[in-house]
């Protein structure tokens, strides 16, 4: 269904049904076809993003590394587990005898190189699927509305 998109006619539209319910559908049939791709080299979608950030930030504190990801710690703790038992990411002593830093294995990086195929594959079928000019749509919604959503700076140290 085609919706008008004047001033005027967007005045008038309410939004339909629970966004946070539309995005996880949509975040969920994404993922699945991510994964289809990925799940080849034996990763999960989740594992090729966190390799990708060690190998473009690391070698980098867990702390820093959730933080760049967007995730919390105890959600970098559980999906580093599984990558350093098999051998893709290590945790090294820091600079100081209580820091850790999370670095990337040659295993690890021959595993990323292998999912990156996989994951072209995937992103040129979303491409195709939903088609280039909205998939840049899509890009761009979701940047400005993490931007407008993002939280405000903590002002309690000031």
């Amino acid at each position: 269904m085609k919706v008008a998109t004047t001033p005027a006619s967007l005045a008038s539209l309410k939004p339909q049904g629970c966004t946070n319910l539309k995005l996880r559908q949509l975040m969920r049939r994404v993922a699945q076809h991510y994964d289809a791709e990925v799940g080849k080299t034996g990763l999960k979608g989740t594992q090729y993003s966190l390799l990708s950030y060690v190998v473009k930030l690391g070698p980098i504190r867990p702390g820093d590394l959730a933080q760049a990801m967007k995730l919390d710690a105890s959600t970098l703790t559980r999906n580093l587990k599984p990558m350093v038992a098999a051998g893709w990411l290590d945790l090294t002593p820091g600079s100081d005898g209580r820091s850790r830093l999370v670095i990337v294995t040659d295993a690890g990086r021959e595993k990323r190189t292998e999912a990156q195929r996989r994951w072209r594959v995937a992103q040129e079928g979303i491409n195709q699927l939903l088609g280039v000019e909205q998939v840049l749509a899509l890009h761009a919604l979701i940047d400005q509305s993490l931007e407008n959503l993002s939280p405000l700076p903590d002002t309690d140290d000031e």
